[in-house]
C-alpha cells in the first residue's frame, strides 16, 4: 500500500507542474492586468504598483520565481486584496467549500444509491419506472431551476431555512441540497446498470444455491460489487463537489472557493487565479488516489502493487 500510494504521489507531480505552468502562462497571456481599472492609474503609480510586485521583471524571471514560490507552497500575495496572500484567502473560503460539497456528495450518494437499488429489483415494473423517472428528471434540470425551486418551497413557503446567506448551520441545506440533487441522478442511473449486470453472475447463484436469504444475496453480495462503478464515478465527481458549483455559490451567496475563483478571473488577479487552479488540481489528484484505493478493497482482484 505504501508503496503504490508513493508511486501516485511521484507520478502527479509532473502532472501538477504542467497544470502549473499552463496556467501561469495563460493568465499572463489573457488581456488586462490586475491593476486596469475602469479609471486608469497614473503611469508613475502603475509603475510602482508593477515593481512592488515584481511584474516588472521579464516573464522568465517571473515564471523561475513562481516555480520556487510553488515548491515551498508559497501562492504569493493577491494583487486585489492587499495584504492578504493567496494562501489566507484560500484558507479563509475552503470551509464553505468543503462544507458544501462534502454535505452534496453525501445527499447524491444517500440518495442515488438506494433509489439504483430499487429500481432494479424489478425490472420494466413501477418499482424501476419511477425511481428511473425521478432520476431522468434530476439529470434534465439544472442547478439555476433547482434551486429557486427549493427557495420557493422550503423558504417562501414553509419559511424552514433562509433564502441566501451563510451565518447559521441551516444556511448550507438548501445549497447542498441543491447540488446534491444534481449528482445524485446520474449515480442511481449508475448504481442501477451496475445492479443489473451483477444479478446473473455466478457468485450470485452461489450465494442463492446455499439457501441465502434473498436480501442478503441482493444487498451483500450483490452490492459491494455493484459499488465499484459507482466508486469510480465517485472520486472526481467528489472533487467537483468539494471545490463548489459557481452557480449554486452565486446564488446562495455563499463564500466558497468557487465563487472566488470568477473574481479573480474578472480581477485578472493572477496569482490568485493559479492558487485556485492548483488547489483544485491537488484535491482532484488526491480524491483520485483514495478512489483507487478504496476500489481496490472493494475488488479484490484489483492489485495495488
Amino acid at each position: 500500500m505504501f508503496r503504490f500510494v508513493l508511486r501516485r504521489l511521484l507520478e502527479a507531480v509532473p502532472v501538477l507542474f504542467v497544470v502549473a505552468t499552463a496556467t501561469f502562462f495563460l493568465a499572463r497571456f489573457a488581456p488586462g492586468g490586475p491593476f486596469d481599472e475602469a479609471r486608469p492609474l497614473p503611469p508613475e503609480v502603475k509603475a510602482q504598483m508593477d515593481a512592488h510586485y515584481g511584474l516588472d521583471k521579464p516573464l522568465g524571471v517571473q515564471y523561475v520565481r513562481f516555480l520556487g514560490n510553488l515548491a515551498r507552497g508559497d501562492f504569493g500575495p493577491s494583487y486585489k486584496y492587499h495584504g492578504w496572500s493567496v494562501n489566507e484567502l484560500i484558507a479563509d473560503r475552503v470551509p464553505a467549500s468543503l462544507a458544501l460539497g462534502g454535505g452534496a456528495l453525501a445527499i447524491a450518494l444517500a440518495l442515488g444509491i438506494p433509489l439504483g437499488c430499487v429500481a432494479s429489483i424489478k425490472p420494466d415494473s413501477w418499482l424501476d419506472r419511477l425511481p428511473t423517472g425521478i432520476a431522468t428528471l434530476g439529470i434534465c434540470l439544472p442547478t439555476f431551476v433547482i434551486g429557486p425551486l427549493l427557495v420557493l418551497i422550503f423558504s417562501v413557503w414553509l419559511g424552514w431555512f433562509n433564502a441566501s446567506g451563510w451565518n447559521v448551520p441551516s444556511d448550507f441545506v438548501l445549497p447542498s441540497l441543491t447540488l446534491g440533487l444534481v449528482y445524485a441522478a446520474p449515480v442511481a442511473r449508475l448504481m442501477r446498470a451496475s445492479m443489473l449486470e451483477v444479478r446473473g453472475a455466478d457468485y450470485m447463484k452461489t450465494a442463492r444455491a446455499k439457501g441465502l436469504s434473498p436480501l442478503r444475496v441482493y444487498f451483500v453480495h450483490g452490492l459491494r460489487n455493484a459499488l465499484i462503478p459507482v466508486v469510480s464515478y465517485v472520486a472526481p465527481t467528489a472533487a467537483g463537489l468539494i471545490s463548489g458549483s459557481f452557480v449554486v455559490e452565486s446564488m446562495f451567496n455563499v463564500p466558497g472557493l468557487g465563487q472566488f475563483f470568477v473574481k479573480a478571473a474578472f480581477n485578472r488577479d493572477f496569482t490568485m487565479i493559479v492558487g485556485t487552479v492548483m488547489f483544485y488540481a491537488v484535491v482532484l489528484v488526491g480524491l483520485n488516489l483514495l478512489g483507487e484505493i478504496v476500489l481496490a478493497k472493494l475488488n479484490p482482484r484489483v492489485r495495488l502493487d
